[in-house]
């Protein structure tokens, strides 16, 4: 499960962040596309596990799902496609560049400071 590794990643930069700001993590909130190659359930049972005693402990992991979106090398048209089918919706060409959907990354993190908590 290398969701537990990546987890352990995301829980250092975040609380990296809460260091350097004197606060506790509310929230973190993810994007995960599709092809990213990381189950969002498997992220989401993890977190707690290693986020327990952390300034990220109690925080919700939010996340979000963006759509697959490609670019045809043939056509030039942009489109949504399903994950598992990437092809011009408009040609059917298959040589296509993924434009969205592929990457994983933190998108903010809400803190709350740390005589409120």
């Amino acid at each position: 499960m290398h969701e537990l590794a990546i987890c352990q990643s995301i829980l250092a930069q975040v609380v990296a962040i809460a260091e350097t700001h004197g606060g506790r993590v509310k929230r973190i909130n993810l994007s995960i596309g599709p092809l990213a190659g990381v189950e969002p359930h498997l992220l989401r049972a993890a977190f707690p596990l290693v986020a327990a005693g952390t300034a990220c402990a109690g925080a919700r992991l939010a996340i979000d799902t963006p759509p697959v979106r490609v670019q045809c090398n043939l056509c030039g048209v942009a489109s949504q496609v399903r994950p598992n089918r990437l092809l011009c919706r408009v040609c059917g060409a298959w040589r296509v560049t993924v434009l969205e959907g592929e990457k994983m990354r933190i998108d903010s993190v809400d803190l709350v400071e740390m005589e409120n908590v």
